[in-house]
């Protein structure tokens, strides 16, 4: 079962761990693609604009931070996530990637990002950049000016 014949007949999408987007949290705006195509992409308005209310999900304030920096640039100042889809001919195949891409999104903000370790650097990395600076240096050196002929 696709995402889109999930979504038709649930009126929700499993993001996971318990977690569902509402029908009422998606709005869908059919707009003209751009580019190449003739009268297809001139008369029909196939592309997908995609509209996912971030700041009112019924989500964890952790997994709407992550998701909000995951989102970048298609995140608005309103708190919603604009994704625009217009890769195939159809309006169909269109919703479908715009919903996968956001399912997608949604999902890598669910899992939580692993602490770093600090490490320090071994011995043998310093010396080894050391090396590099001093190779450097000596060719640098030797770019002294040239001797004079007169």
């Amino acid at each position: 079962m696709t995402v889109l014949e999930q979504f038709k007949q649930d009126g929700r999408i499993l993001i996971g761990r318990g977690l569902y987007i509402q029908a009422d949290d998606l709005h869908e705006d059919f707009i003209r693609a751009s580019g190449p195509g003739g009268q297809n992409v001139n008369k029909v308005s196939t592309a997908v604009q995609l509209r996912f209310a971030l700041s009112a999900a019924p989500l964890p304030e952790d997994i709407k931070e992550r998701a909000a920096l995951l989102a970048g640039s298609r995140l608005t100042h309103s708190g919603e996530i604009v994704l625009q889809a217009d890769r195939f001919r159809t309006r169909e195949r269109n919703r479908e990637d715009a919903l996968t891409r956001l399912l997608a999104l949604l999902q890598r903000a669910l899992e939580k990002p692993k602490p770093r370790k600090a490490t320090r650097p071994t011995l043998a990395s310093k010396r080894r950049r050391l090396d590099s600076k001093k190779k450097r240096g000596s060719v640098k050196k030797l770019r002294g000016k040239g001797a004079s002929f007169d």
